[in-house]
C-alpha cells in the first residue's frame, strides 16, 4: 500500500467514524427534543389543573362569604350567645361550690 492509499484509508475509516457518531447525535437529539416535548405537555396539564383549582377556590370563597351575608352570621351570633349563657351557668355553678 501506498503513502496515498493509507491517507486515503485513514481519511475513509475517520468519515465512517464520523457518519456514525452524527447519527448517534441525531438520535440523542431527537430523543431530547421528545422528552421536552412531554415535559411542556405536562407543564401544561399542571397549569391548567391549578388554573381550575384556583377557580373552584375563588368560587368556595364566593359562596362562603354569600352564606355568611344571608343568615349564618345571625345564626352564628345564637349560636355565641348560647355558649356565653352555658359558660357563665358553669362559672355561677362553680361560684356556689366554693
Amino acid at each position: 500500500m501506498t503513502q496515498n492509499e493509507q491517507t486515503l484509508a485513514a481519511f475513509e475509516a475517520r468519515v465512517r467514524q464520523m457518519i456514525l457518531r452524527f447519527q448517534e447525535l441525531k438520535k440523542e437529539n431527537a430523543d431530547l427534543y421528545e422528552m421536552v416535548e412531554k415535559n411542556e405537555q405536562e407543564i401544561n396539564r399542571l397549569k391548567g389543573r391549578l388554573a381550575q383549582a384556583e377557580n373552584d377556590y375563588t368560587a368556595l370563597k364566593t359562596a362562603k362569604m354569600m352564606e355568611i351575608a344571608d343568615g349564618d352570621l345571625q345564626g352564628a351570633k345564637d349560636r355565641l350567645s348560647r355558649l356565653i349563657r352555658e359558660v357563665n351557668k358553669c362559672i355561677a355553678v362553680l361560684s356556689d361550690e366554693k
